[in-house]
């Protein structure tokens, strides 16, 4: 006998969701479903919300939204509209609240991450976490997902608790890209900007937060040159701020495809285009 879990119930539901969608070309509708070789050009405009239901309403080339959270059906009325549906999800930490966080053991759940006392660092090194993750990614690929966000991928520049290297998340990033691939996924780098030299060839574009508050947007300039979109949000404290700083940033980085958000990732947002 299997004994299913909800995480269980929730994958079979979907692969066969996914089946009767199709993965990558057109389905049977004839509605455009992006691979894993999708690398979207600079200028891609895109929406990133993973908090609440989900607003189809911008005209945007891509939705980024939560793996776990979003239904089946949302993401295939995404991609009927014509939309690349990216499905985030943490890489690098374990979060109390997700459905299987019971099934990452004590010995690599690390330090707390600094302002989200909820989340704690992984032992990227551990087959046991990336046991964990080659589900989650077995879950976007049954669920239609286009492509993947892997977050929190840059844990060696932080106080870990595990001592992790430049090596070790060099290692762990491509192998993450690597396991996208295999499943029809494309993927981007997230953040992690002191590896973006050695990993552009590895993914499909990148995903920065925050780059012109830490006068770091120079530092992507290898996805730029390569023609893969930088996916980029700044966020505001106060939505008054919003136009401001989006006029600032678009005028000084005009190739990176910029939204405003506030810290909560609702639906609210203001793009350079």
């Amino acid at each position: 006998m299997i004994r299913t879990t909800p995480t269980a119930v929730l994958w079979l539901a979907a692969t066969l969701l996914a089946i009767t969608a199709g993965c990558g070309g057109n389905d049977d509708n004839g509605n455009h479903h992006a691979g894993g070789d999708w690398s979207p050009p600079v200028g891609t405009t895109w929406q990133w919300q993973l908090l609440g239901p989900i607003d189809d309403s911008f005209d945007v080339d891509v939705y980024d939204i939560d793996l776990f959270d979003v239904e089946v059906a949302t993401i295939a009325g995404l991609q009927a509209d014509g939309r690349t549906v990216i499905c985030y999800f943490s890489a690098g930490s374990w979060e109390n609240w997700r459905e299987d966080a019971d099934e990452f053991p004590a010995q690599v759940k690390g330090e707390t991450l600094e302002g989200w006392p909820d989340e704690r660092w992984l032992d990227i090194r551990n087959h046991a976490v990336r046991n964990v993750m080659e589900k989650r990614l077995d879950l976007a690929a049954a669920k239609g997902c286009d492509a993947v966000e892997p977050d929190n991928v840059d844990g060696y520049t932080n106080a870990n608790g595990f001592g992790l290297t430049n090596a070790d998340q060099l290692d762990y990033n491509r192998w993450l890209a690597a396991q996208s691939h295999a499943r029809g996924l494309s993927v981007g780098l997230k953040n992690d900007l002191d590896q973006v030299a050695e990993l552009v060839d590895n993914f499909d574009w990148a995903l920065n937060e925050q780059c012109r508050a830490y006068d770091e947007c120079d530092m992507l300039s290898p996805f730029l040159q390569a023609g893969k979109a930088v996916f980029n949000a700044e966020y505001v404290e106060n939505w008054s701020d919003a136009a401001a700083l989006r006029d600032e940033i678009c005028g000084t980085h005009p190739q990176l495809s910029t939204i405003i958000k506030q810290w909560d990732l609702t639906a609210r947002r203001l793009a350079c285009n």
